[in-house]
């Protein structure tokens, strides 16, 4: 399968329209391990940094409004409809209400915060309109930010590091992982202290 994939990414349709086409199916669903690859792959030929970014943007952007209308749909399921008027959600609800705009733009950034905080403004029944320019300016930021240092470094380190950068790259998303691993931990101790 990866000799496959190789060679149809190697040949010029394949960089054309596969690897651009990969690149927005991956974002949908994890932009900022997809936006650090890619920043690699570019700095090593592969996809150009303009073509990278624009898949990058509309998996990031197709992901975020997925999600919104996922929470959307979810309150339209009468089981979890029960939820929406339960004390714990309307706490949620009362503290998102606080920071919103502020809330959506920076769940790209929180390893973690985007899923739940994405899902809840659709749950919520938040406006479109509100939710998706915080959303895309998030995404935005993040896809430039991350594209451009995954590029650099991997332009950076071609001749010194050679393949271990793709070690040090492992290690840079095990470490967002971690992070967001630890957000998760710190809510749930944070949430069992109040009750």
């Amino acid at each position: 399968m990866f000799l496959f994939l190789s060679h149809l990414i190697g040949n010029e349709a394949g960089r054309m329209f596969v690897l651009p086409f990969t690149i927005l199916v991956c974002a949908i669903f994890l932009e900022d391990v997809t936006t650090v690859i890619v920043g690699l792959l570019a700095a090593d030929g592969f996809i150009s940094v303009p073509v990278a970014f624009l898949a990058l943007y509309a998996g990031a952007t197709l992901g975020d409004i997925s999600l919104y209308f996922m929470g959307r749909l979810a309150r339209s399921y009468s089981k979890l409809g029960e939820f929406i008027e339960h004390d714990v959600t309307a706490s949620v609800k009362k503290w998102l209400d606080r920071r919103y705009r502020f809330t959506v733009f920076s769940g790209h950034f929180v390893p973690g915060l985007r899923f739940t905080t994405f899902v809840a403004s659709g749950f919520f029944h938040y406006p479109f309109r509100r939710y998706f320019p915080a959303a895309l300016a998030g995404g935005f930021v993040l896809v430039s930010v991350l594209l451009t240092l995954s590029y650099l470094f991997g332009s950076l380190t071609t001749k010194w590091v050679g393949p271990g950068r793709w070690i040090i790259a492992i290690v840079f998303l095990v470490v967002l992982v971690l992070i967001g691993r630890h957000n998760l931990m710190a809510y749930r101790e944070s949430k069992a202290d109040e009750e």
